[in-house]
Formats: C-alpha cells, sequence, structure tokens
C-alpha cells in the first residue's frame, strides 16, 4: 500500500508546526525527500537597468544588493512582460503573457476600484499553486492588481497581506514628517521655473507639466483585508514584516513576495539618509538616491534573515525591477538601453535580474541568455511535480541559465494598445507608437546593438529578418484575448 505522507501547518506563537500521519502498514516509512526549497521574490518598482552598483554605476550606493549579486546569477538580458507595473506583475504572478487572458493595460487612480478592473480570479497564481502544495504564502507591499473585492490578493492564493492596492503610496503618512518630498505639479507660483519650495522639506516640480497622482486616495495601507495606521517609512515597514513572515515560518515551506514600492513616485526620502548624498547637488537625483538606499539596507536585513535563521541555502531568491525606470520622472537610468519605463524599447522591458539557488545555479556567475519573469513560475512547476491548472508561456530558468545555447532561438512578444515588440533570438521588431503597417516597424540586431540606435528596416539585406518577424508577432497577436479593461 502507497505511504502517505501528509504536512499539516499550525500557525502558532512559535511559528509552524509540522507534523506527519503515516498510513498503514505500520512498518511502511516515508522516504527521505530533501524539504522543498523556500521562495523569495524581491521585486523593486520602477528600478531603472543601471541604477545597482553590480550593473556597473559607480554613481549609487547599493552594497547590500551587489554583495548579493556575489553569491547569485546576474542575468543580463532579462525581460519582463510589460513596460509598466501592473501587466508586468500579472505577467509573473500566472507564468503566462498577460494579453493571453486580456490584461494589456495600466489601471492608475480610481480604475484601480474598478469592480471589472483586476487580475481575472479564474487565473492561477502562482502563490495559489504554492499554497495549494502546502506552502505558506505572503505578500508584502504593493498589490496592483485590482482594488475591489474580487481581486484581493488573498483571493489569489496568499495567505498574509500587508500593504496597499493601488499604483503608489506615500511612505509616510501626512504631513510627511522626518522625510523631504518631491512632489510634481501642472503649474507654479508666478515667477518660478520648473522648481520651487514650497516648504522646508517639500519641493513642488513642473518638468513633467502634470500633477503628482492622487496615490492615497481611497489607498489604505491594509494588513489583510482592513486598514491600519502605518508611521514608519514604508520600506522599513516592509522589511519589518517580511522578516517576521521569514522568522515565523521558518520551519514550513513558504513562499513571500515582497513587492517594494521604492522607487516608483511619489519622491520621498528620510531626511536621516538624505544626509548621506549631500554630496550630490541636485535634490531630484538626491532624493532618488537615498529612496535607492534604503531599499538596499531593506534587502540586506531581509537576507540576513534567511541566513540567521537558517533557511539561506533552501531558499531560491529572486530579484528584479518590474520594468524599466522613468528616467524624467525619478531620475532612474536605464544606460545603455534606449529610453524607459511605458517604452517597448529595451529600456523600458529590460530589467536589471538577479537569482540565487544554491546547490542549483553557479554563485557569482553572469548569464547572457535570454530570461523572462515569465520563466518563475515554470520553475517552480519543475521543483514542485504537478502541474500547474492552464498552460504556462515561460520555461524553468535553471535548465536556461545552465543551458544558454537552448534558448538561442527565443521568442518573446509583448504588445499595449499601438506599441509592440517581439525578439527572436538576436533580433528585435519595436513598433513604438503603431504597428499597422510594415512602415511602422523598427528592427534591430541586439546582439550588435543593445542601445537600439542603427534600425536596419530599410537595409535591403535585412529585410527578411524583418518579413519573418512580422509573421511570428502576427500569429502571436491572433492568439492573444480582448483587453479586459
Amino acid at each position: 500500500m502507497r505511504v502517505a505522507l501528509i504536512c499539516h501547518c499550525v500557525v502558532t506563537g512559535m511559528g509552524c508546526l509540522l507534523f506527519s500521519i503515516l498510513t498503514t502498514p505500520a512498518s511502511a516509512s516515508a522516504p527521505d525527500l530533501p524539504p522543498p526549497p523556500n521562495v523569495l521574490l524581491l521585486v523593486a518598482d520602477d528600478l531603472g537597468y543601471a541604477e545597482l552598483g553590480c550593473q556597473g554605476n559607480a554613481s549609487v550606493k547599493t552594497p547590500e544588493i551587489d554583495a548579493f549579486s556575489a553569491t547569485a546569477v546576474r542575468c543580463t538580458q532579462a525581460y519582463v512582460t510589460a513596460p509598466n507595473c501592473s501587466p508586468s506583475r500579472a505577467g509573473f504572478l500566472t507564468g503566462r503573457i498577460p494579453l493571453r487572458f486580456g490584461y494589456e493595460f495600466n489601471p492608475i487612480g480610481a480604475r484601480n476600484e474598478d469592480p471589472q478592473t483586476g487580475l481575472p480570479p479564474k487565473q492561477e497564481t502562482i502563490a495559489e499553486y504554492l499554497h495549494d502544495a502546502g506552502y505558506t504564502t505572503g505578500l508584502v507591499g504593493k498589490w496592483h492588481l485590482g482594488g475591489a473585492a474580487d481581486f484581493h490578493p488573498q483571493r489569489h492564493g496568499f495567505d498574509e497581506f500587508f500593504g496597499f492596492l493601488h499604483e503608489g503610496h506615500y511612505f509616510v503618512p501626512s504631513p510627511w514628517n522626518q522625510t523631504t518630498t518631491w512632489i510634481r505639479r501642472k503649474g507654479l507660483p508666478r515667477g518660478h521655473i520648473d522648481r520651487y519650495q514650497a516648504g522646508p522639506n517639500l519641493i513642488y516640480s513642473s518638468h513633467m507639466g502634470h500633477d503628482e497622482p492622487d496615490y492615497d486616495a481611497n489607498n489604505p495601507i491594509l494588513r489583510e483585508g482592513q486598514p491600519v495606521i502605518e508611521e514608519a517609512y514604508f520600506t522599513d515597514a516592509i522589511t519589518r514584516e517580511a522578516t517576521s513572515f521569514i522568522q515565523r515560518y521558518r520551519t514550513c515551506p513558504w513562499f513571500l513576495y515582497v513587492a517594494y514600492n521604492a522607487v516608483h513616485s511619489p519622491l520621498q526620502a528620510k531626511n536621516e539618509t538624505l544626509e548621506r548624498f549631500a554630496s550630490e547637488e541636485d535634490i531630484h537625483r538626491r532624493i532618488f538616491l537615498a529612496m535607492l538606499y534604503d531599499l538596499d539596507r531593506s534587502v540586506g536585513e531581509i537576507l540576513r534573515t534567511l541566513e540567521e535563521t537558517g533557511q539561506r541555502d533552501n531558499t531560491l531568491v529572486v530579484l528584479f525591477s518590474d520594468n524599466g525606470g522613468p528616467t524624467k520622472e525619478t531620475t532612474a537610468s536605464n544606460l545603455p538601453l534606449r529610453d524607459g519605463k511605458g517604452s517597448m524599447y529595451e529600456g523600458g522591458i529590460r530589467v536589471p535580474f538577479l537569482v540565487r539557488w544554491p546547490g542549483q545555479l553557479e554563485a557569482g556567475s553572469v548569464c547572457d541568455a535570454t530570461v523572462s519573469t515569465l520563466d518563475l513560475f515554470p520553475t517552480v512547476v519543475s521543483f514542485i511535480g504537478s502541474a500547474s491548472q492552464v498552460e504556462l508561456d515561460g520555461l524553468d530558468l535553471a535548465k536556461v541559465i545552465q543551458s544558454p545555447k537552448s534558448v538561442e532561438d527565443r521568442v518573446l512578444y509583448w504588445r499595449q494598445g499601438k506599441r509592440a515588440a517581439i525578439r527572436d533570438g538576436r533580433w528585435k521588431i519595436v513598433a513604438p507608437s503603431g504597428y499597422d503597417s510594415p512602415s511602422q516597424w523598427q528592427l534591430f540586431d541586439l546582439a550588435e546593438d543593445p542601445a537600439e540606435k542603427n534600425d536596419l528596416s530599410g537595409h535591403p539585406d535585412h529585410r527578411q529578418h524583418l518579413k519573418d518577424l512580422l509573421r511570428k508577432w502576427q500569429a502571436l497577436n491572433r492568439q492573444m484575448a480582448e483587453p479586459i479593461f
């Protein structure tokens, strides 16, 4: 008779109690199986491709992430599924191109509370999959996949949730004490150009030509489903909640998605951190650097908690950004890539990506293979062993990194409104503002031109590449659903 091993978790003040029940016959014993790995996703918000020391930027201070990179695999050609926050998250949480289920656009403001706007309940998330595999699952930080009741994180597989539901949030409650804040305004008082000192620690800027979104309107900090007053700087609150989760569930397999809202606007830095960057003359850039420093410090504290609780070697850790940085808005750099957030050029969809998996991947190595955040869910499926409810679009990340030549002809696809792109191996076509005719597409050889400076679409030697990629894009486009909002 087959032996069944049932793992039941009871949450107590001591954490998680595991016990096993063996079926008959009494003489049978469970095989000695290694414990399933924990999964930790550390996702920065709007972090540019070039804004880490390990990515080659000597002007930023990211010592913790740089140290983590030395123990991980740094992927130089990693992509997200959309050039902005919400559809990117829909992609990596479901392991599917979000366009397959109509998730094309990025809801902002009051649209977040639209009862028809959010991640469809029938779409299985990595959290639901792991929850059903016996994992304890948690989300700390930003959700941005629907603010109505049907779309709450706890209805998408998360056992615990601490954070907010919309696209952004101020880092401290009003009146923003102990911080310096940079706020976009449509206009400034007469006589002021570009910037205006509205208070001792408040700067208004008209450089974007519009107001800062009303991030906190109808968007409270929640614990599970209940509003709470959070006085701590929110990056610090995320650290506190994430380390608590790791400590409490150290004897269970767990999945934790740490969704930072740094370095997304509003730009708001702790004054004590800002002092570290006094040599930076531009206050706009100085605030960004301070926010990034606190994000880095948070990552370091979370990783140290893994070490201190003896979970380092049994935890798959992945750190990446949800999309490229919005350079004009926040000063984030995506160099040497072209453009940034919202764009189908490389700066909008290629992101910093670090993965550490002790015993599976070579520490301190660099991978130049094409990887995608779509690969996260299939990687989890590969070690759990049971199939997902739906067909996934990604690949097993470990196999991609270990055998990069196996994905030299990998195809990745993007579309949002009239913007579109497809990458096939070294070749990529981009329609920056319309894709109705071949003349609207640009062609780039990313192996020779990662900055996408040299459009080859009009070159006779490369017309066949353009035609082949257009056929593949059109074939994939026919498979996609109509937008759901």
